[in-house]
């Protein structure tokens, strides 16, 4: 490995090693309790280094939350490819989404309800990482509609209905771990399959 080709991959390691600890003290302490420094104290670099790589805190936030919605939507793609059946295909996107909340549930709480509070929006402008999730179910909804297993109804507001249902469950399922809640994968499914099955043909 050439000299060109090591600096940059440890560049990267370093870029990815400042969002990991910025990822853990978002979580552990709150986005307004962190400051730049602290994240620099937490890798042992000067804030100096973290300025190189990050316009500023919220750049940071930004960065985690896109990684994080990558991933989500990896993950959505992968289930596309499976099955050529559009309506099993959401089912099981849906059910996707909810266990990757569960999986990753500060991650979650962090694009979906804390970087909201400090940013505005959802981060969906257009050609975003966030945008591409919202398309991906958009698109899903409009390939039922087109083979007919959907009644004909708005894109929009159907896309937007199924993710209501998903995003609620998942954040309850996560913020109220103590509430006595009927077996899980069993809510889970009841919900979608309630959402689904009022929208076939």
């Amino acid at each position: 490995m050439g000299v060109k080709e090591r600096r940059t991959r440890e560049k990267e390691q370093l870029r990815r090693q400042i969002l990991s600890a910025a990822r853990e003290l978002f979580v552990n302490e709150g986005y307004e309790s962190v400051s730049m420094r602290k994240i620099a104290n937490k890798i042992e670099y000067s804030p100096t280094t973290i300025y190189l790589y990050f316009e500023d805190k919220a750049d940071l936030l930004d960065s985690v939350c896109k990684e994080t919605l990558l991933d989500l939507l990896n993950t959505l793609e992968r289930l596309k490819e499976d099955t050529g059946d559009p309506v099993e295909a959401l089912r099981e996107s849906g059910r996707a989404y909810v266990e990757f909340g569960l999986k990753y549930p500060q991650d979650y709480k962090l694009t979906f309800v804390i970087r909201p509070q400090f940013q505005k929006g959802l981060g969906l402008q257009q050609g975003s990482v966030g945008e591409r999730v919202f398309n991906y179910l958009r698109a899903m909804v409009s390939e039922c509609i087109r083979q007919k297993a959907f009644r004909q109804v708005d894109v929009e507001t159907t896309g937007q209905a199924l993710w209501s249902a998903v995003h609620g469950v998942t954040l309850l399922l996560i913020d109220f771990s103590d509430f006595p809640w009927t077996e899980k994968d069993k809510l889970i499914d009841m919900v979608i399959d309630t959402m689904i099955d009022g929208l076939t043909a």
